[in-house]
């Protein structure tokens, strides 16, 4: 099939692309790189840098006849999405939409989106939170994810076109940014690595459900050959907080790094946890690598990015 990813350049798109392309599938990368970078492009796949609310996208859909969208592109930061959720809603809201047109008019068959399982349910009333969870998110991101959902189910009722939706725990592992708000993981290791204080904002007991980027990519494998529509949650029903992925990081990269704290950011929601019983029931995935194990491949390799000459 021919499979467009959105966002491929990026930290869990390249992956998915990697994947796709070893199952012998025919991967077309759309990225503005705003996030992504080159390096991380599948030689095998076909890339065009494009922003997904440019009016150049039906043309990748009209040369590349395009069976499959898989949507990760998005302004993906929470905090920018405060500061700014005008740009947040362009590039979420706009953005998704200008490529749901053009999937639309090219009778695309499916659609599998990207979405959040921790922003889009906010403090939670129980844990961990099934896809039933009452929708509460707290911040522009998290309300753009929601809204594109909805959209996906009026191209669904009106078009017919069908969707995927992964509502995604925090997701970690190689690859992901080291140089923005988001990423806890990857930003510990990056600054450890550099002899540089990480912050701990809080008392670093807040928790996330961190799940692995390979058990991410094998849900989206799965989303490929699931017909129908249907909205799962991809996590690993495991809190972790903030202090532990200090802790685990630390042990592999720099024992001597000092423990440093800042106060707790306002508005940070406390706890996130997200169940995946729906989705190893229909589709039987499950999570398959723990969080050490998860932290140890990620500090390898960030130890060995860092070690490479530039």
């Amino acid at each position: 099939m021919n499979i467009l990813i959105t966002g491929g350049a990026g930290f869990i798109g390249s992956h998915i692309a990697d994947a796709y392309i070893a199952e012998g599938h025919n991967v077309i990368i759309v990225d503005n790189l705003s996030g992504g970078v080159l390096e991380n492009i599948n030689p095998k796949a076909k890339f065009y840098q494009l922003d997904i609310r440019s009016e150049k996208l039906e043309d990748v859909f009209q040369k590349e006849k395009i069976d499959i969208v898989n949507h990760l592109a998005a302004q993906m930061d929470v905090r920018r999405s405060v500061a700014d959720p005008k740009f947040d809603a362009s590039v979420n809201v706009l953005g998704g939409l200008n490529l749901f047109e053009s999937a639309r008019k090219h009778r695309i068959k499916k659609i599998i989106f990207s979405s959040t399982g921790g922003a889009i349910y906010g403090e939670q009333d129980y844990f961990p939170a099934d896809e039933e969870h009452p929708m509460r998110p707290l911040s522009p991101y998290g309300i753009t994810k929601l809204c594109t959902e909805k959209y996906l189910f009026f191209y669904k009722a009106v078009y017919g076109i069908n969707h995927i939706i992964l509502r995604y725990a925090n997701v970690y592992g190689p690859r992901q940014n080291p140089h923005g708000e988001a990423g806890v993981v990857a930003i510990f290791c990056n600054k450890m690595l550099k002899g540089e204080k990480p912050i701990i904002n809080g008392d670093g007991k807040q928790t996330r459900d961190y799940t692995f980027v390979g058990d991410v990519v094998k849900a989206n494998l799965l989303a490929l050959k699931h017909d129908g529509s249907a909205i799962y949650n991809v996590g690993t029903s495991i809190e972790s907080d903030v202090n532990k992925l200090f802790y685990e990081l630390r042990n592999h990269l720099n024992p001597s790094c000092p423990e440093q704290h800042a106060p707790a950011k306002a508005g940070e929601q406390q706890r996130s946890v997200i169940s995946f019983k729906k989705i190893e029931q229909e589709l039987g995935w499950h999570p398959t690598v723990q969080v050490d194990e998860g932290l140890r491949l990620t500090a390898e390799y960030f130890k060995k990015k860092i070690s490479q000459p530039k």
